[in-house]
């Protein structure tokens, strides 16, 4: 034990006691690997205590869960980066008791420059306690629509469809539409030609719509043919609707018209399109 701290005097102090450069490099490294070190620990804990946690009904939805998670490190981390910024400063012998408190004059006069800043905070607050939506979920909120991929106090992170990340701070939401929670309602319009049996058409749907819900897990209720629901010009259409699972909408949507369109083919009933017809005129030109 004398024999490291000789060394430490030898190679890590100066003259004058204090560290030099070399231990003060130490230091820090010790420091922001004891705060990494930390950081990681806590992680763990989290998700551990939200495991054990989830048959609560504040935890019973996983997404709920990762989302807390998340925030939970985001807070740690924050923290333990300030203690590691102050602790740094102290080695350098920085007066760090009248940083925080010029800190704290500072954020009075600048409080009124950072009203966005606290109403994003504050929003997001909001957003979260009251479950608005979580990661993983798919909302749209204005003309923006996505999967939650990150949320946090001050922005939500929201993949788009087509891939971009659109990052948007949570003091411009206004409406938020989730079709993550709950059924949603599956839609498809059928078009048939005025030359066809309405009866016979609506006799193969209701076969469709029985064939999909015996085949397709992702139906909740139907699909149900509600009938005729319009007289166009050229043809009448004819309205399925369903039920199905949370983001399952659109798939069951593609196989009601694919399944319709293999009926209509093997009943040799065509779909309706525009025709011309010509009265008069030389048959000879």
């Amino acid at each position: 034990m004398r024999r490291i701290e000789d060394l430490v005097n030898i190679y890590l102090k100066d003259v004058s006691g204090n560290l030099n450069i070399l231990g003060k490099g130490i230091k820090i490294a010790i420091i922001l690997l004891a705060a990494k070190v930390i950081s990681s620990l806590t992680n763990r804990i989290i998700d551990r205590a939200l495991l054990n946690r989830k048959e609560s009904n504040f935890f019973s939805v996983s997404k709920r869960a990762h989302t807390i998670g998340e925030l939970l490190k985001k807070v740690v981390r924050y923290a333990l980066y300030f203690i590691a910024v102050i602790s740094i400063l102290d080695i350098f012998n920085i007066n760090t008791t009248s940083i925080l408190a010029t800190a704290g004059i500072g954020g009075l006069a600048i409080g009124f420059g950072a009203q966005s800043l606290v109403k994003d905070v504050i929003t997001g607050f909001f957003i979260f306690i009251e479950d608005q939506y979580a990661v993983g979920d798919y909302i749209k909120l204005d003309s923006l629509e996505g999967t939650v991929e990150e949320m946090g106090l001050r922005v939500t992170k929201l993949r788009a469809f087509s891939g971009e990340l659109h990052i948007i701070p949570n003091g411009k939401i206004q409406v938020v539409t989730n079709s993550t929670r709950g059924a949603m309602r599956a839609l498809v319009v059928i078009s048939a030609p005025y030359e066809e049996d309405a009866d016979k058409v609506i006799d193969i749907l209701e076969e469709v719509c029985q064939d999909i819900k015996s085949a397709n897990d992702a139906v909740l209720e139907g699909p149900t043919v509600l009938g005729i629901t319009d007289l166009a010009e050229d043809y009448i259409s004819i309205t399925i609707v369903a039920k199905t699972k949370p983001m399952s909408q659109w798939s069951v949507e593609r196989e009601i018209r694919k399944k319709a369109k293999e009926a209509f083919n093997r009943e040799n009933i065509e779909i309706p399109y525009r025709k011309v017809v010509i009265f008069g005129g030389n048959e000879d030109a």
